[in-house]
């Protein structure tokens, strides 16, 4: 449909119009009742980019967009201060009690890709735009929690940009529609957004046909064609922390738990898109009252932070075991079928509307040259989305199930894209890795100097810390275990629900190490080269750094970790030299191993697993890791062999 704001250019119709709006905010007069100094940063615009004839057309909207805001804010309280994002420092909101984010600012440090010496990716660094100790409540509207937020760890990642004008699934018991501004909110029946059935397998109970809901905004952007479009974060595992607290989803291209509107911290998020101008009066409302909301934590910063996006948690298994299922497969071919039509037709419409000269949305431009493509079989899709599992379970469904619920309370991910794998230390130990009873078993192991590297690998691999004796971890978890609690999403680590400075096990600076570890990628292995090797450095964060040797063995395939006198395996054997100006600093620690038939002298390292080595030093340099090791499978050996692979520091 045509967009309205394109007419929307005279200067006095410009001036008429901000004037009405300040005038009816100055008439309503501010609530008496709330004295909150309140900053305004605007910027974005109301409709996609696509949709302006002009560069000064856009900049007209953001400036309607701004006025918006300011007229909608001033209704409600006695001291609003509005500024554009690029003038906007983190320093400014120290003179405010709440901010409201509606811009994007100049960031303290730019996004960053680093790459190897062959030029992959190895990791991608956010754009900065508040440093970590940064406490003051802040309201950020759509995309921008993600995009303000990703670099120190904000739960409002990018699940899809796809939210649109309505509200449900909200808790309305919840502060934000009971004040202190009054909220009368209409509640209707609508239809269940149909690609919330879809994601029917993650729910317990069937998805209803309709949903009570609420309407946030008079425009969306399945209705307006290019209308600004709001954001929904992923559900999963958003309330694992006492610092995070799920309020409302909405109308979206998701599951109905997706997060709409929410609070992480310090920071509360509006994930609708439009300004007040078309939002309901209802709507705003509330939006004030999120505002009063988010200033009582005013000092509350972030306790688990969430720095990968796409990080599994345990309720990715749910979505697995349904992916291993003839009924997904017959879905997904259904959703491409519904998906080639929809694409096709859009291409028909792009088609004539070029013919015609009109200019093109982005999603028609891409349908001009999408065709449909063959559809993947059963064995195939399996064979794609199984990789490592495949070989061993083909296209025996209920085997996957088998394996994920009896692993479930051993799975654990340290690794960015969705990676789940089996903790072969907690499953040995018999206990959830969620549970605090696995910490007090390893501090008991330690204690009796039994299976104390075990004990170690879980303590470090669970927590934040890194104590060198039993006795110090008995008495950080004494002290602390009444307030642990376990986040997935922040890192598959215990925390401490405390935001005293003093108290350790909340500090991440260790655990970046997971993010490196994370960012070194083994090679693809098949049955004619069943074991992949690579290398690299992590940065420790006290000026140390540890070499990272990851292997991967291909599935139904093993290597030795040790051997028995009466075998005659060759166990593996890392080997690294390392250049001058570099010393080690500790030993090389061993992943966990398996028990091989029913010699205790003999373990077996299966899947992928990693040796690491700290150092101390500085310069550039090479190092040089040579791992050997023998591979076999349940029926033949082969021949011992090695890989040399080499890092470089800098």
């Amino acid at each position: 449909m045509p967009n309205p704001l394109l007419s929307w250019t005279a200067p006095l119709a410009r001036r008429l119009w901000l004037g009405l709006l300040l005038g009816t905010a100055t008439l309503l007069g501010a609530n008496p009742g709330s004295n909150l100094k309140v900053l305004y940063v605007g910027g974005s615009s109301n409709w996609e980019k696509e949709t302006y004839a002009t560069p000064e057309a856009a900049a007209e909207d953001v400036t309607r967009r701004m006025a918006s805001f300011e007229a909608m804010l001033k209704k409600y309280f006695t001291s609003v201060t509005v500024m554009h994002a690029s003038d906007y420092r983190q320093k400014d909101s120290l003179a405010y009690d709440v901010t409201v984010m509606d811009g994007t600012p100049t960031p303290l440090s730019e996004r960053r890709v680093v790459r190897d010496a062959t030029g992959r990716v190895t990791e991608v660094i956010p754009a900065r735009y508040f440093t970590e100790d940064f406490s003051r409540p802040v309201v950020v509207i759509g995309e921008l929690g993600e995009k303000l937020g990703r670099s120190i760890g904000l739960k409002f990642d990018w699940y899809c940009l796809c939210l649109d004008a309505h509200a449900h699934g909200f808790r309305a018991e919840h502060p934000i529609f009971k004040g202190p501004f009054p909220v009368r909110m209409t509640i209707e029946e609508r239809p269940t957004p149909e690609d919330a059935f879809h994601y029917a397998y993650y729910r317990t109970t069937p998805t209803p046909k309709s949903l009570p809901m609420w309407r946030v905004q008079t425009k969306g952007y399945q209705s307006d064609r290019g209308f600004r479009i709001g954001m929904v974060a992923r559900p999963w595992g958003f309330e694992d922390s006492p610092d995070a607290e799920t309020i409302s989803s909405g109308v979206c291209q998701k599951g109905l738990d997706a997060v709409a509107i929410g609070r992480h911290g310090n920071f509360f998020c509006w994930g609708f898109a439009a300004s007040p101008e078309f939002m309901t009066d209802e709507a705003c409302t509330v939006l004030a009252n999120g505002i009063c909301y988010i200033a009582r934590f005013t000092g509350q910063g972030l306790l688990a932070r969430k720095y990968h996006d796409r990080r599994a948690t345990k309720h990715w298994i749910t979505e697995l075991k349904y992916l291993a299922t003839r009924e997904a497969y017959e879905d997904y071919c259904e959703l491409n079928r519904r998906h080639n039509e929809r694409m096709t037709s859009t291409r028909r419409e792009a088609e004539a509307r070029k013919l015609k000269g009109e200019k093109l949305t982005q999603i028609e431009e891409i349908s001009l040259g999408y065709r449909p493509g063959p559809m993947a079989s059963f064995e195939d899709t399996l064979r794609n989305r199984f990789k490592d599992l495949y070989p061993v379970y083909g296209t025996d469904v209920a085997a996957y199930h088998r394996y994920y619920d009896e692993n479930f309370d051993y799975f654990y991910s340290e690794a960015p894209f969705y990676k789940l794998v089996v903790d072969e230390d907690a499953k040995a130990a018999g206990i959830p890795n969620t549970h605090p009873r696995i910490l007090a078993w390893a501090i008991e192991q330690w204690e009796k100097n039994t299976d104390v590297e075990r004990a170690r690998r879980i303590l470090k691999r669970y927590t934040l810390l890194d104590y060198e004796t039993a006795g110090e971890w008995r008495a950080w978890y004494d002290q602390n275990r009444s307030r642990l609690f376990f986040t997935e999403t922040g890192g598959f680590v215990f925390m401490v629900n405390s935001r005293d400075p003093k108290v350790e096990g909340n500090d991440y600076a260790r655990k970046r190490l997971s993010l490196a570890y994370g960012a070194i990628a083994v090679a693809e292995t098949d049955p004619q080269n069943p074991v992949s090797v690579a290398a690299g450095v992590a940065p420790r964060g006290d000026g140390k750094k540890e070499i990272v040797v990851k292997l991967k063995v291909h599935p139904g395939y093993h290597i030795y970790s040790h051997v028995s006198p009466r075998d005659a395996f060759a166990p593996a054997r890392i080997d690294i030299r390392l250049p001058a100006g570099y010393t080690f600093a500790g030993e090389l620690e061993k992943p966990a191993f398996q028990p091989y038939g029913n010699d205790p002298g003999t373990g077996i390292y299966r899947n992928e697993f990693r040796f690491t080595r700290e150092i101390s030093g500085s310069g550039a340099g090479e190092v040089k890791v040579t791992v050997s090791y023998q591979c076999c499978d349940a029926h033949i050996c082969f021949p011992p062999d090695e890989q040399v692979v080499t890092v470089k520091l800098d």
